[in-house]
């Protein structure tokens, strides 16, 4: 090697020490930066849903449209990290093969989501569905987000053994590889993400067999490991918890303040578009709605000890985004075993009109936002008591009224053709003892006192907990918002089939019709009224139910479902051009339930009703202790001034 040689190799050597040594020295000084996109509540919405907006027919949503969003994301970032905050299945006909194909998950995978948690909705096929569920993603050898839930527990028997049940899905959860939390590296930062379930939606999920630790005391555990064991720079948790416009009831503003240590909350399970983040000390809570109308993109930087928030926006999935060409097809091929799995059961095709309305009904996202009547619930309660009329025939025995709540309607119809795949959307929800997608109806008997009960339930509850609203076909009656909790209903009565009012008996039993979850769920309306609200299901005999699943009814042997119910509801409309149209009769309330908003004294106390005679009394009492313990202290003091004055 000549000396010129040695020299070039000499200023080499110093030229790439030098560039290595301001490399690092530039790494350590860059600012830390983290992009993060996030979903939730998606609830199976593959397809774009249709809205009515201005008068005009658009469309939001749609996975291919979400991943062309997600694409053009990655094109700015492409270390940024995608996640969801759970319920991604459960809502349209997609989530009828959750159990047997796993298309969630694997679409998921698909569009490169890197995190995900469990929300209530996963649930909805009990255990073993979802034990199925993520056996056959995981069987699928596809690319699969990772999955964290952080307060599950098994319950274990009398003899400290899980029910089969569990022990399955505990085994598919291992097999998956479910994590109390899970760490990424991204842009040279650590990130521990874990996820969690909100006691609102904890109680959402009747049929979930596992027990959900308190959420709050799950987060601080997973916080204190994740800050002091695994050293981690930035903590997300993916919460299906939930906002609310009262803070105090804000579960995950709760989380926020009482677990300060997490630095992102993404919130799932209350649906809320968030146009601006919520900020608690310094946690920065994020939410963009729901299926899929919009995906979430935070931008921060690490600044101190913590994080700057230095973007926050809602990027709108709709019209304007062209589709992904992949995730089409991958839909197209899900679709496909929808039809052949699930619908050829019921002779009815995916696209197959059953009606067409020349109106729309209240939109999804403004259903039972207003303590009143529903020209929508209308249409779904009488519906079942035309199932049943149908299934029953010669054998029908009257049904007094019919009950949907609001909470179980998970969708709308909007102005033109309404398809097999619209009426499943609307009233998607669950799954029968047959292992069949969609809740089924049952029948149980109240009393006429349980009746009225229902009235008050609706009227005093649905301030408390605004999904237990109800819609009802038979039962009328007027409420006034002002008056007395449990006191609220003025008047109830049952119309006919002919609209004629019929008094209520109070010791009389009548037949009543509503989908399972909603029996189900009676224990929680129980809670909501103290205890002071009882109804107990009962069979034609009067013998209070225990199985509500021994009370579904069969049409040739089949579960009738809930939307299978609206689908042949509809398809009985008189035809114009050889469709069923929706009458007119639907676009307009019928006074099934009236609202008397007189805020005057006598109609608050007017009438009162036991439960209000009892706290009148109480108040009373209380009243009349004060006066005696005020005059009593009065002779007190007054004896005392006389007697101060004669010693004087």
């Amino acid at each position: 090697m000549n000396k010129f040689s040695k020299t070039f190799l000499a200023c080499l050597s110093i030229i790439i020490l030098f560039i290595s040594i301001f490399q690092v020295s530039y790494l350590e000084t860059k600012p830390q930066s983290i992009t993060i996109l996030f979903t939730h509540d998606m609830h199976d919405h593959f397809y774009p849903s249709k809205i009515e907006e201005d008068g005009e027919i658009k469309t939001i949503g749609g996975y291919a449209r979400l991943n062309t969003a997600i694409k053009k994301e990655r094109e700015r970032n492409p270390n940024l990290l995608l996640v969801d905050a759970g319920d991604f299945s459960m809502g349209t006909l997609f989530q009828t093969i959750f159990a047997s194909h796993a298309p969630q998950l694997r679409t998921l995978g698909k569009m490169g989501y890197d995190v995900v948690t469990f929300g209530n909705h996963e649930f909805d096929f009990r255990a073993e569905g979802l034990a199925d569920s993520l056996k056959n993603a995981k069987d699928s050898g596809e690319d699969l987000p990772q999955i964290v839930a952080s307060n599950i527990t098994f319950p274990v028997d009398d003899d400290g053994k899980l029910t089969p049940t569990l022990s399955k899905l505990k085994d598919s959860m291992e097999y998956y590889g479910v994590k109390d939390y899970t760490i990424i590296q991204r842009e040279g930062v650590k990130i521990g993400i874990f996820g969690l379930m909100g006691r609102e939606a904890d109680s959402n999920a009747p049929m979930a067999e596992v027990v959900f630790e308190d959420y709050i005391k799950s987060a601080e555990k997973v916080v204190d490991v994740l800050k002091n064991k695994e050293n981690v720079d930035l903590i997300i948790c993916l919460s299906h918890s939930g906002t609310h416009e009262d803070s105090s009831k804000s579960e995950d503003e709760i989380l926020a303040r009482k677990v300060p240590g997490i630095d992102i909350i993404v919130s799932g399970h209350s649906h809320t578009a968030l146009e601006e983040p919520i900020v608690v000390g310094n946690t920065i809570i994020g939410s963009c709605g729901e299926n899929g109308e919009n995906i979430g993109v935070m931008d921060i930087k690490k600044e101190g000890n913590g994080w700057k928030l230095e973007d926050y926006r809602l990027e709108p999935i709709d019209d304007h985004l062209s589709e992904d060409l992949s995730i089409n097809e991958t839909i197209e091929y899900y679709k496909e075993i929808v039809q052949k799995e699930y619908l050829d059961i019921f002779n009815m095709e995916f696209d197959e009109v059953v009606a067409h309305t020349p109106f729309s009904f209240t939109p999804y996202s403004l259903l039972g936002t207003k303590h009143e009547e529903d020209t929508l619930g209308n249409l779904i309660s009488d519906s079942y008591i035309y199932a049943v009329k149908k299934a029953e025939g010669k054998d029908y025995k009257p049904i007094a009224i019919s009950v949907t709540p609001v909470g179980t309607i998970r969708g709308s119809f909007v102005r033109g053709d309404i398809t097999v795949s619209d009426v499943f959307t609307v009233s998607s929800l669950g799954i029968g003892p047959d292992k069949v997608s969609g809740y089924p109806l049952i029948s149980v008997y109240l009393t006429g006192k349980e009746l009225k009960t229902v009235a008050e339930v609706d009227a005093s509850i649905t301030p408390l907990m605004s999904v237990a609203q109800l819609y009802t076909s038979g039962l009328n009656y007027t409420f006034n918002p002002n008056r007395l909790i449990f006191n609220k209903v003025t008047d109830v009565y049952i119309e006919d089939e002919e609209g004629n009012r019929e008094e209520i008996i109070d010791d009389k039993l009548y037949r009543i019709v509503g989908g399972l979850y909603s029996a189900q769920m009676l224990s929680v309306v129980g809670d909501q009224s103290f205890g002071i609200l009882s109804i107990v299901p009962k069979t034609e005999k009067g013998v209070p139910i225990t199985d509500y699943e021994s009370q579904i009814i069969y049409d040739e042997g089949h579960e009738i479902k809930e939307w299978l119910a609206i689908a042949e509801y509809l398809k009985s409309f008189d035809k114009k051009g050889g469709v069923p149209q929706v009458p007119e009769y639907y676009n307009q309330k019928q006074g099934r339930k009236i609202v008397d908003d007189n805020p005057s004294l006598s109609a608050k106390l007017k009438n009162p009703n036991k439960i209000a005679i009892i706290i009148y009394s109480i108040v009373l009492i209380i009243i009349i202790a004060l006066i005696f313990l005020i005059r009593f202290i009065v002779r007190k003091v007054k004896k005392s001034k006389e007697a101060t004055t004669h010693d004087a």
